[in-house]
């Protein structure tokens, strides 16, 4: 435990908070922590002590890219009411072989150099459309388990168990329930939260977070969507709705007077605007990298001013401001190498307050029997690959959770690799398994996987909200012979749709419906 200064848990839990500020001064003493009666340290190059951790489970999942990893949650405990500790246990169910672990764990958003710590453990404030990772101190990654701190080692021995912690602000709301997030396998939801003591194993020592200065780690989640016809795209932050309308639509070539088809169009973002609590409205004119910036400034300008006057004639709720401003090509969504890309950076983005989740007037309507399919089957390098829904759930905050299960039917190993090849209309930063739509039956409307957005000096990463097929997870598309894998995705979800079409790769079209 080295000069660690150990507490009782009483302490811990009545103890004032400070404020969490990465500009605080550092502390002048190692942080007080949680910690249980000594015990013996488990092995340095192996993770056993299956024995040492008997709690019942609160939640489970399966590990993607490695099945014989089982995950479960054995603690959620709500700190002072601003923290949130959670404890997970990871089994090796394997029978012979050890199994590394630490890679698996890691926050695929941070640096790979800090694989090796537990960051990946994390929950999902859907209401606040935040996904919140452990605080991170000075000097470490995160206030989460460490594989040489805490003498886990790297690998888990066939049958053997390790426990890992990570501490992270609460979500808003004190919720009494939560979605657990991690790097390995499909979220777990509606994990009851606690408001005890937290249990926790022999030899094990949890960090108090108020004991020095930290930072809070989170992503905020961004959930788009787009009318079938792509003349307008639609990016919900949980904070401002982000309307991205086509100016090939809107304009004529090189003009700002706004065609016939554009009211139409127009007509659907004031009726957004209606229903917004903000009183400020931006429009943005956007052009491609084709031309000048003595072309696209003034025209860019003119558009979004043809634009507002449009909405402003449309919006009919009062005390509504509008802004317009014309940005050129400065503010490009995606790559102008190509002309999908140009086409779509020719656009006029309409911001503001995100309207508050629609109430349904009547329940949502059934599916119709025999309209609903929750199976489709393919081939990969020759073999048949079947894929199977196993779900698509509501949870808060209007966002839903698609998982599904990919299997190698055949007898020789097959690499599927069409759930990364998204015809998307933003770029990810890494692979992740984003082939996926969904289409509201009833208004056409399609969806399509959440991001995750990470500020970096002053530039946004967006990341897939979805399982990720990149790094250390590369092999997550290759299948050997009967090999069964568990993928995932959030999406926003519709309030009133009871059925959604789901499409995953090649597999077509499947009418599921939402729990």
């Amino acid at each position: 435990m080295g000069s660690r200064i150990v507490i009782p848990l009483v302490a811990l839990l009545t103890a004032s908070a400070c404020a969490l500020s990465p500009e605080a001064a550092p502390p002048t003493s190692a942080p007080p922590a949680v910690t249980s009666p000594p015990a013996t340290p488990p092995p340095s190059s192996t993770a056993s002590g299956a024995a040492q951790d008997t709690r019942p489970a609160l939640a489970r999942t399966t590990g993607t890219m490695t099945p014989n990893l089982e995950v479960e949650v054995v603690g959620l405990n709500r700190v002072r009411g601003e923290h949130l500790i959670a404890q997970v246990r990871l089994t090796n169910t394997d029978s012979e072989k050890k199994q590394p672990w630490t890679g698996e764990m890691g926050d695929n958003t941070r640096p790979l150099g800090e694989i090796r710590w537990a960051s990946g453990i994390g929950v999902l404030d859907a209401r606040a459309r935040t996904w919140i990772l452990p605080y991170q101190p000075a000097g470490s990654p995160c206030l989460c388990s460490d594989q040489d701190r805490d003498g886990l080692g790297y690998f888990i021995d066939p049958g053997a168990s390790v426990s890992l912690y990570a501490v992270m602000p609460a979500p808003s709301g004190n919720p009494s329930t939560t979605t657990v997030v991690t790097p390995l396998g499909p979220p777990m939801v509606d994990v009851p939260i606690s408001d005890d003591p937290p249990v926790i194993p022999p030899g094990t020592t949890i960090p108090d977070p108020d004991a020095e200065p930290v930072t809070i780690v989170t992503r905020r989640l961004v959930t788009p969507s787009e009318s079938p016809d792509e003349s307008e795209e639609t990016a919900d932050d949980g904070t401002d709705l982000h309307v991205n309308l086509s100016s090939d639509v809107l304009f004529a070539v090189d003009k700002a007077t706004l065609t016939p088809r554009a009211k139409a169009v127009l007509a659907r973002t004031a009726k957004l605007i209606d229903a917004s609590p903000g009183t400020t409205v931006r429009v943005e004119g956007h052009a491609d990298s084709s031309g000048t910036d003595a072309i696209n400034d003034p025209l860019s300008t003119r558009r979004a001013r043809s634009a507002l006057r449009a909405l402003s004639t449309l919006v009919t709720r009062q005390g509504v401001t509008f802004q317009a401003r014309g940005y050129g090509s400065r503010r490009p969504l995606y790559g102008n190498d190509t002309a999908e890309g140009r086409g779509r950076n020719r656009r006029v983005t309409v911001t503001f307050a995100r309207p508050e989740p629609a109430t349904a007037t009547t329940p949502p309507t059934a599916p119709a029997p025999g309209a609903t399919g929750l199976t489709g089957t393919g081939t990969a390098d020759g073999q048949p690959i079947s894929m199977e829904i196993t779900g698509l759930r509501r949870l808060t905050g209007g966002l839903g959770l698609l998982t599904y299960r990919i299997t190698n039917r055949g007898d020789g190993e097959a690499w599927f690799n069409e759930l990364h090849r998204a015809q998307d209309w933003m770029s990810f930063k890494y692979q992740a398994a984003s082939n996926v739509t969904l289409t509201d039956v009833e208004t056409r409307r399609r969806y399509l996987p959440a991001r995750l957005q990470v500020a970096r000096g002053g530039n946004v990463d967006l990341y897939c909200a979805c399982t990720d097929v990149s790094g250390v997870r590369l092999s997550t598309e290759k299948f050997a012979p009967g090999r069964q894998r568990e993928f995932w995705s959030l999406f926003e979800l519709p309030d009133t749709a009871a059925t959604m079409k789901v499409t995953i790769a090649s597999f077509g079209d499947l009418r599921v419906p939402v729990r």
